[in-house]
């Protein structure tokens, strides 16, 4: 690991570069090693999509000489296609977006050599998305591809249509047993016309093989996710968490989690866990804003678990074999899951997991460690920073176990932290001369560390971090 908590300081760690580009970035930027260009040779590449319908590549390790340049740039505004403008769009007071083109973070296969990017346009009076699945190499569009997203579920007789105006592709996408799976929700704020969609497309051919609604006849129950994707197992079913929204067990699913199969060419539901206060969660916008954490295999009673964390800050030990449903006259809260700790960091970014330690952090919470015992948690943090953050989910770079450092953006402003002790050990705004400040930052992006460098996606550019 090049990125170490000895390091990482404001005397040797830094902005090195910054990439210009004609768009927001909302979604993680992506790296692979040693890509073969035509006629530019083997690059590292770091890809990054733009709320403006871009795909940019770009050498990960320099941005001088020739690599001054992107490597290769796809726009996907052809044919009199623009970004939804955030006039039409809505919840522009919410998200603080100005138009809407990719949004979430792509997937690549790097065997195939293919990075599948979604895009929502705007053209001839109409919103339209699309998958685009392109060539690592050249950018260029892989046979079948584009394809046009449509979809259709049905349920107690009624044929529930997508509907392209009030969905966002915001999860990241999934890439699971050859399926390329991408959930929607709302465009920020809760309307009258969205509900929570899962697709599955076969990634080859890019058909669709199933679809789920998890508010069928109804509104909202958005999968958002802050961005993060959906989950999936070993056996290769499929985690969603939904937003405020109608809830009816065995049928409308807000504020909830849903464990999705994939079963010939459909999307099956399987399993489903709804707190038993969820009307309260859905008066008070307390919403699954968080992706599910799979964790690994557990030694004790119930080895396949994962972590559920919303709004409220609770957070939810499931079951993945018997996740619980709804307990509607539990006199101890939802006793039929494994564990609930309550209050633990309103607002919590994504929960991450490293060495048998679950994080967590919150609006005006410290970062929080909580260790696992048995497929339990300690019911007290084991390690929590001094400062307090709020914003962007953390992430954490590591060689194995050791020398882990978690990484936290907030307001604008990147924060590093000894992952073991939460000791901060930088931030952006105490290096000399105002040399690591970062432009502001889109509502809800995401950053990623790979191969000893940190990207960060602003609203016109892509900012490199690394050992100076």
């Amino acid at each position: 690991m090049i990125l170490t908590p000895h390091n990482v300081n404001p005397t040797n760690f830094g902005k090195l570069f910054t990439r210009p580009l004609d768009g927001a970035v909302i979604g993680q930027a992506l790296y692979l090693p040693d890509v073969t260009i035509p006629g530019k040779g083997i690059h590292n590449v770091v890809y990054t999509a733009t709320m403006h319908n871009s795909v940019y590549a770009f050498d990960a390790d320099s941005a001088s000489g020739s690599n001054a340049q992107p490597l290769w740039h796809r726009s996907f505004l052809v044919n009199g296609a623009v970004p939804v403008p955030i006039s039409l769009q809505g919840c522009q007071l919410t998200t603080r977006w100005t138009e809407v083109g990719i949004v979430s973070t792509p997937v690549i296969d790097p065997v195939a050599g293919t990075i599948f990017v979604v895009a929502k346009t705007y053209e001839h009076s109409d919103f339209v998305h699309r998958i685009h699945a392109l060539d690592v190499k050249t950018g260029l569009e892989r046979t079948n591809s584009p394809m046009v997203i449509t979809a259709s579920f049905q349920f107690a007789g009624v044929n529930n249509i997508f509907k392209d105006y009030m969905q966002v592709n915001r999860p990241a996408l999934l890439l699971e047993n050859g399926h390329l799976y991408i959930a929607f929700g709302s465009n920020g704020c809760r309307g009258s016309k969205e509900q929570g969609w899962v697709l599955s497309y076969e990634a080859s051919t890019l058909q669709r093989e199933g679809a789920f609604d998890d508010e069928p006849s109804g509104s909202a129950a958005a999968i958002w996710q802050r961005g993060g994707g959906l989950s999936s197992d070993s056996a290769g079913d499929i985690y969603g968490t939904t937003a405020d929204g109608d809830f009816v067990p065995g049928f409308k699913f807000g504020q909830s989690v849903i464990k999705l199969s994939q079963t010939g060419n459909s999307l099956e539901l399987q399993d489903w866990f709804t707190p038993s206060n969820e009307l309260y969660l859905d008066n008070h916008d307390l919403d699954f804003a968080e992706p599910a954490l799979v964790l690994p295999d557990q030694p004790g009673k119930h080895p396949h678990l994962m972590i559920a964390v919303g709004k409220e800050g609770t957070l939810y030990v499931l079951n993945r074999d018997n996740m619980g449903a709804f307990c509607g006259g539990c006199t101890i809260p939802d006793s039929q899951i494994v564990q609930e700790l309550p209050g633990i960091a309103h607002e919590t970014g994504a929960l991450v997991y490293f060495d048998n330690t679950i994080y967590t952090s919150g609006a005006g919470s410290t970062i929080k460690a909580f260790e696992l015992n048995l497929g339990l948690l300690t019911t007290t943090p084991v390690a929590h920073s001094k400062d307090t953050t709020q914003g962007h989910s953390p992430i954490i770079s590591a060689n194995g176990t050791t020398n882990a450092v978690l990484w936290q953006m907030t307001n604008s402003i990147l924060l590093a932290f000894d992952a073991k002790s939460l000791t901060k050990i930088y931030g952006s705004l105490t290096a000399p001369n105002k040399r690591d400040v970062i432009p502001d930052s889109p509502h809800f992006a995401n950053f990623v560390v790979v191969n000893g460098k940190l990207y960060v996606g602003t609203r016109n550019s892509l900012i490199t971090y690394g050992l100076l």
